[in-house]
């Protein structure tokens, strides 16, 4: 079984290596994206969670908490189908015959 929380996921891939033989990637890695990736889909379920407690004390219009919780919904959305996906060709890959 493959472990995909989050804080073993990202620091699964911290410390991945920057370059593969003579090529060196400009912008970093596959695992910088993806950390990336997942710390924009926390940022947003944070600020979904801040608006809303904002909305409870009445501070916040009720089109900025669906707006901020329709965010994080699509971030962690393309996160799932990221990780579905990597799952899927891992299983592939295991499946090729040797």
């Amino acid at each position: 079984m493959v472990d995909l929380r989050i804080g073993g996921f990202i620091g699964g891939l911290s410390g991945a290596p920057k370059s593969v033989g003579n090529a060196v990637p400009e912008g970093g890695g596959f695992g910088d994206l993806v950390r990336d990736a997942l710390q924009s889909t926390i940022k947003a379920n944070h600020q979904a969670e801040q608006v809303s407690a904002q909305a409870v004390a009445g501070k916040a219009d009720v089109t900025d908490v669906v707006t901020a919780v329709t965010n994080a919904e699509v971030a962690l959305d393309t996160v799932v189908a990221v990780r579905d996906k990597v799952i899927t060709a891992y299983q592939e890959i295991m499946r090729m015959p040797i």
